[in-house]
């Protein structure tokens, strides 16, 4: 199983955008990165997002690449507690996607790479997809990470 972890594309301050919604650079960012995924064969099979402006639009450029349509996953929040959402994709057999925020998608690898939600073990950018494998032991593996830069 494919888990692909990604931090919304870049957003306006809440000062310009109460709703903070994405910037034409973070508009831009996540298109390449959404083509870039397909023709390296990444293929969720569902797409979450937090339910805030930036990461549902960036789940929406996302999932166009794909025809797929997003849910919002409740608890994908940047300070919510990680735990539903391990037990959550331990359940699962396809691979999915969740467009969210740091810290928790920070929390979320660690703890499913480390065990420990502390451990910082990914770093995370603007439209960027960290890519964990699930191995046979049932512990999770950093597999690549694809950055806009990159595209």
């Amino acid at each position: 199983m494919g888990l692909y972890l990604v931090q919304h594309g870049e957003a306006k301050s809440e000062a310009e955008d109460p709703e903070r919604s994405l910037t034409i650079r973070g508009e831009e960012e996540t298109k390449k990165i959404s083509g870039a995924a397909k023709r390296l064969g990444i293929r969720p099979s569902k797409i979450y997002h937090s339910g805030k402006k930036r990461a549902e639009q960036t789940a929406v450029i996302i999932a166009g690449a794909f025809d797929l349509s997003v849910q919002f996953g409740q608890g994908l929040n940047p300070n919510d507690d990680v735990r539903p959402w391990v037990e959550r994709i331990s359940g699962e057999a396809e691979d999915l996607m969740i467009v969210g925020h740091l810290p928790f998608l920070e929390k979320l690898a660690s703890f499913l790479v480390r065990g420990d939600e502390g451990a910082k073990a990914v770093m995370f950018r603007y439209s960027a997809i960290v890519c964990l494998e699930k191995k046979e032991s049932g512990r999770w593996a950093v597999d690549r990470v694809i950055k806009p830069e990159m595209v």
